[in-house]
């Protein structure tokens, strides 16, 4: 008999249940007993003890289901080896909590933080088998991340209900798109939507070269524009500076986010009027899209395979249209970024969107 652990960790997304479905279906429909233990609350149940046996039923009527019923949280990698406020080593009672049920295997789901913990996990000799969560999909080791396409998804579907209010008002509106460090969803999701400016972490804009396109728009007859801001978006100037300097300035800053600062200069250059879009959480939440479905239930039928078969130490990816196994060693720790001269950056302004680079 396989017993197996599995755990969510991080902030959540569309098709966490469908993929812990399909490993556990996976794992069911094969010739050996398995037990399911499940960890709540991501690491911190791994960590305290905080889990229940599941069964079938359990996995039963959640593949449309968003979120994840074993609950999320962040566990910060850079303090996992620090004791919690009691002093407790954290690594030391994930080990013993994983030795306690006797487990084969700890499947754990999650983005870049997530997998770095995993990867220390498996340093210290634990099996273990991780799938790709992110709506950034920026990990690195595979093309496609579940909870992408559905964030997109949401993301584009509010640029569309922008673009009218935006036409009919002649406004110029802002939709703040979620992303930090990297931009691919700000980028597909400002391409589906039709935005007319894409701005990103990884292409620093000047701010004069946005207002250019804007007056370039409005010289040919259009009465709107619309910018796409990924949430880490990052002036030319900011970029310039060294991280003593940045972290000088935002401890100062005051402007709820980068989409208010953008939004001040262009009214305060041109006397345009601006409004900003937040669509914030609703990006990962809802159902997955059917997509993410189908994509989530293939990579954990492949994690389950996996198991079976007893190879750990992976993370199943998505690679040139084909699931692969990736060895963690090789995943903790990259990001996946947009580069600025990818591709899609460059058919993107051949569609005349600009990045203010």
């Amino acid at each position: 008999m396989k017993r197996i652990g599995m755990l969510t960790s991080g902030g959540d997304c569309q098709a966490l249940n469908a993929a812990m479905r399909g490993v556990v279906k996976t794992l069911f429909n094969g010739k050996e007993k398995v037990e399911i233990y499940g960890f709540l609350d991501g690491y911190k149940g791994l960590i305290y003890g905080n889990y229940r046996q599941l069964s079938g039923n359990d996995f039963s009527g959640i593949l449309t289901k968003g979120g994840t019923i074993l609950g999320s949280s962040r566990t910060p990698f850079k303090t996992i080896q620090d004791p919690d406020e009691n002093g407790l080593n954290k690594v030391e009672a994930m080990k013993k909590n994983y030795a306690k049920l006797k487990l084969d295997c700890l499947v754990i789901l999650g983005g870049n933080g997530t997998h770095k913990t995993a990867n220390l996990l498996r340093q210290e000799g634990l099996n273990v088998v991780t799938l790709p969560k992110t709506i950034d999909n920026d990990l690195w080791g595979t093309d496609m991340t579940f909870g992408f396409q559905s964030a997109v998804n949401v993301a584009t579907d509010a640029i569309d209900c922008i673009h009218t209010t935006a036409a009919s008002h002649g406004r110029v509106f802002i939709v703040e798109v979620m992303g930090h460090k990297v931009g691919w969803l700000t980028l597909n999701a400002g391409m589906a939507g039709g935005a007319d400016i894409i701005l990103l972490p990884e292409i620093p804009y000047d701010i004069n070269k946005v207002i250019k396109k804007i007056e370039e728009r409005e010289k040919n007859g259009s009465r709107f524009t619309i910018i796409a801001v990924a949430e880490g978006a990052i002036s030319k100037e900011d970029a310039a500076l060294s991280k003593k300097e940045y972290k000088k300035k935002m401890t100062n800053y005051q402007f709820p986010s980068v989409s208010y600062e953008v939004a001040a200069a262009i009214q305060e250059k041109t006397g345009r009027e601006v409004r900003v879009t937040v669509p914030g959480h609703t990006q990962r939440g809802g159902s997955p899209c059917p997509y993410d479905r189908v994509f989530a239930s293939r990579l954990g039928a492949e994690a389950g395979k996996l198991i079976m078969d007893g190879e750990y130490g992976f993370m199943v990816g998505y690679k040139n249209r084909e699931i692969v196994k990736v060895p963690l060693e090789e995943v903790a720790g990259k990001l996946k970024m947009v580069e600025p001269d990818a591709s899609i950056v460059k058919e993107a302004k051949l569609l005349g969107i600009c990045f203010g680079d």
